[in-house]
């Protein structure tokens, strides 16, 4: 998905380590990727995350920057970083955007595509 020639691509990976299943606590990484493909530098301004578990419950989490930065990409480089979210259920999605601003000073959302939150077993 492409906002103003900003792209979001996602990895995920459950973490074994940091769940305990028997206390309903499934935690997550994500990996984000957010490339420049527009001929202007654009600064990342904030984030709006929507996260659901397999129950319907939804947490929205809004922040300045990711990960206390702000990054400013520029054109054609890319911007990368992981976090993490813990689940009361074994699957979920997240979906969202980030605020970014372009050299002209233009304010948009660059949406990110629901993507899935599993453990291994838990998608037959």
């Amino acid at each position: 998905m492409s906002a103003n020639g900003i792209t979001v691509a996602v990895k995920t990976k459950y973490l074994l380590q940091q769940s305990k299943p028997d206390e309903d606590q499934f935690a997550f990484a994500y990996h984000i990727t957010i490339h420049n493909q527009s001929d202007s530098p654009t600064k990342l301004l904030g984030r709006h995350w929507i996260i659901t578990d397999a129950n319907e419950a939804k947490q929205e989490v809004r922040g300045a920057g990711v990960v206390g930065e702000q990054p400013l990409i520029a054109p054609g480089e890319s911007y990368q970083y992981s976090s993490g979210v813990v689940l009361d259920t074994p699957i979920g999605t997240m979906q969202g955007s980030y605020k970014m601003r372009n050299d002209a000073g233009r304010e948009f959302d660059a949406a990110i595509a629901p993507f899935l939150l599993s453990t291994p077993h838990a998608v037959n």
